[in-house]
């Protein structure tokens, strides 16, 4: 039977957001059941190209990515794929008419990483910022508005914006890994070998903005949505506190992370608001 291959897929994006990020999967729960599965669907897309360029060292990765955008588009074409991810986000893709251009951009993203190693310029960094996360947003903003087009324009701007803190963020907390282990460098305009003080708070100012142009947004979600967004932003905000209190230097020798009582404490406190109608 289709439903339950369908149903197997889902499943399946679920555990591998539950597998890759408790964090995003603890906020992900937060949403209401009418949306939650497609946002596990969404991610699991998003995980697995991310996952062929930045993991699979010793494997051929431009075919194997080459691979996955021609199954990703023949499912978007014939509404389903036996790859029970791609399955799983072609019937979210086809339920809230996303569009198409979202999802190339994003492929766009995640092919420069496979060769393009350096963002020495605002207009590459802010193009790949655009595709690899804040098309993401989008994709779920799609979802959480349930293809309202008039509440998708609105919010547009914060999803973006919102996509790309999160993004930032994560940049800064894997500057280890990406350039030593990857050799990227993301942050245009910043010396590495030379990483100060100075432009570590140089991101962060950056980052703090797009946050306050989010904020916004997320009280304006529809309530299916709005406690579920709002735990992720609570939790980036903190990791981000954390990344802004740890010496620069520390930033380079280790992975900044929020240990799971204070995500727990986070959660908590985003649902008593969220209980008390005081978000």
């Amino acid at each position: 039977m289709k439903s339950l291959f369908d149903q197997i897929s889902i499943d399946c994006s679920k555990i591998v957001t539950k597998t890759y990020s408790t964090s995003f999967s603890m906020a992900t729960k937060m949403l209401h059941p009418s949306i939650r599965n497609h946002i596990y669907n969404i991610y699991g897309f998003v995980r697995f190209a991310d996952e062929i360029v930045d993991s699979f060292h010793n494997y051929p990765k431009k075919l194997l990515l080459n691979r996955f955008e021609e199954d990703l588009y023949l499912s978007l074409n014939h509404k389903i794929s036996l790859n029970p991810i791609l399955n799983s986000f072609q019937h979210t893709v086809s339920k809230f008419e996303i569009d198409t251009n979202l999802i190339k951009a994003f492929m766009r993203s995640m092919r420069w990483d496979l060769d393009k190693k350096i963002y020495d310029n605002q207009e590459d960094y802010e193009k790949y910022i655009y595709g690899s996360a804040d098309v993401v947003g989008l994709m779920c903003l799609k979802v959480f508005v349930k293809g309202n087009e008039s509440q998708y324009n609105s919010l547009r701007p914060a999803a973006m914006s919102l996509g790309s803190a999160f993004q930032k963020v994560n940049f800064l907390r894997d500057l280890k890994d990406d350039y030593q282990e990857l050799n990227r460098t993301y942050f245009p305009s910043v010396n590495f070998n030379h990483f100060d003080e100075v432009s570590k708070l140089n991101i962060i100012n950056e980052i703090e903005l797009d946050f306050e142009l989010a904020l916004d947004g997320i009280f304006k979600l529809p309530v299916e949505a709005q406690f579920g967004v709002y735990t992720a932003y609570k939790y980036y905000t903190k990791l981000l506190k954390k990344l802004k209190n740890t010496p620069s230097v520390n930033i380079q020798k280790t992975r900044i992370r929020v240990p799971n009582y204070q995500k727990m404490s986070v959660f908590a406190g985003s649902y008593l608001k969220y209980r008390l109608n005081i978000l």
